[in-house]
């Protein structure tokens, strides 16, 4: 079978900055030395970056989680650019395929089933879908952002900018332009390109899949730390119009802080979350499948207990929602609040009683 031609920029993009990245960057703090600045410049510039793909390209533009005032998107637009990660147009077609028809080995984009070197870089070395490279269908919507569209049309001399003229200013402003090239250029540049291509590959290899086994994508509290919350991917997957990917409070999503920080001050709103009870739902069945897959034979009991736990579940989830409702609605019926109250908190505690019984059973059986 003929291979796909090889796309030699992209090939010797990839190659010269991790050549500098890691021969270039060590060699010359040995010999000459980098000061403190450019590192902090460097971090800075790594989390802007980031957090530009993360909130940006990946929960504003991809899944359309939320929505943003035109100086945040503005915003997200330079820090892409400063990403090397193509246009927002264009990243976001691709992953669009890509939740469409994941691991799909014809279809996802950045299919994981055919390996982690295709998922992790590989797919960007040659062109494997050229009928479908300039193919923007699926981000019509995105078409009408005006940001999106500028940041399109002037991707490859903003990306000039950022990546070139950043460094160079920042190298001038202290007094080291060779070493902030070095390390605010070429590892900065390194370091988040493959802690996001990390998303893609090691994200669908490594991890538990707690809601969802219908595909690879793995929740990963390890790669959350270096992706900026991208980690928890087997939630994200089964519930990508959610602005969190880190769904428990515990869990480490700066995103989801940012998104929701923002809109304290205006600069984000209609945040999208998915239900809670879905949220559960999901959980319970991908427990209840693994116990079917190990016992050939379900047991009625086992059956009937589930049955039970669903039901109580979403009696419990459809109390919650009815109690926060007449708490925004201020009710002045005290009599009728102090009944919903306690029957909520009955509901409550029954729930959370029948999901504990739940869990031991299931583990024992397991």
């Amino acid at each position: 079978m003929k291979k796909a031609p090889i796309i030699w920029l992209n090939v010797l993009v990839f190659s010269i900055t991790f050549a500098v990245a890691a021969i270039g960057v060590p060699l010359y703090a040995m010999t000459v030395g980098i000061s403190a600045g450019i590192w902090w410049a460097a971090l800075a510039l790594f989390v802007f970056s980031g957090l530009s793909i993360t909130a940006g390209y990946h929960r504003l533009w991809s899944h359309r989680t939320y929505d943003a005032h035109w100086s945040v998107r503005w915003l997200f637009a330079i820090g892409g650019a400063l990403s090397l990660q193509n246009s927002a147009l264009h990243w976001s077609s691709d992953h669009r395929e890509h939740h469409k028809h994941v691991d799909h080995d014809d279809n996802d984009p950045y299919s994981a089933s055919r390996g982690f070197w295709y998922s992790h870089i590989g797919w960007m070395l040659r062109e494997y879908h050229p009928d479908k490279y300039y193919d923007y269908n699926n981000v019509k919507d995105l078409q009408r952002d005006k940001i999106v569209m500028w940041q399109h049309k002037h991707y490859l001399k903003l990306t000039l900018l950022m990546n070139i003229g950043v460094p160079i200013l920042i190298g001038a402003l202290m007094g080291q332009i060779i070493a902030a090239m070095l390390v605010v250029g070429f590892l900065r540049l390194v370091v988040n390109h493959h802690t996001t291509f990390f998303i893609n590959s090691l994200a669908h290899i490594w991890g538990n899949r707690p809601y969802t086994e219908r595909n690879s994508a793995r929740d990963n509290g390890a790669l959350a730390l270096v992706t900026f919350g991208e980690g928890y991917h087997n939630f994200h997957h089964i519930f990508s119009g959610d602005y969190r990917n880190g769904v428990r409070w515990y869990q480490f999503d700066p995103t989801k802080w940012l998104i929701r920080g923002m809109s304290y001050v205006g600069l984000t709103k209609n945040l999208k979350r998915a239900s809670e009870y879905q949220i559960e739902k999901a959980r319970m069945e991908v427990l209840w499948l693994r116990l079917q897959q190990r016992q050939q034979t379900t047991a009625e009991w086992m059956q009937h207990e589930y049955d039970a736990l669903l039901e109580k579940t979403k009696a419990y989830y459809l109390s919650r929602k009815k109690m926060l409702d007449v708490k925004t609605q201020e009710m002045k019926d005290q009599v009728a609040h102090s009944a919903l109250v306690a029957q909520y908190q009955e509901l409550k505690h029954s729930f959370r009683q029948e999901k504990r019984r739940w869990k031991r059973m299931v583990r024992a059986a397991l």
